[in-house]
């Protein structure tokens, strides 16, 4: 489930750490959290629909890896993100 071109611009531009910032852990997180919802979703109206089930893990496997580095590099900048995205982590 991909997420339409004025969400995207929104969620950059609330994430971004700079003008024209689009490669950030911060703003990649965000976007991952945008489609890792919408397939969540999706899968409670689709539950036998594994194909994106498998999908969805992958988001979420990627999600945390740059999540685990954010960690590692800047422990405030972690959890300043974990805060503002409501994630339990």
């Amino acid at each position: 489930m991909s997420i339409d071109t004025e969400r995207r611009a929104a969620l950059i531009k609330d994430y971004a750490t700079k003008p024209g910032d689009t490669g950030s852990p911060e703003v990649q997180v965000a976007l991952l959290s945008d489609r890792i919802s919408g397939l969540t979703e999706h899968l409670k109206a689709h539950p036998k629909d594994f194909h994106s089930r498998r999908g969805l893990l992958v988001l979420v496997g990627q999600r945390r890896g740059l999540l685990d580095y954010l960690k590692k590099k800047d422990a405030a900048r972690y959890e300043s993100l974990i805060g503002r995205l409501g994630l339990r982590r």
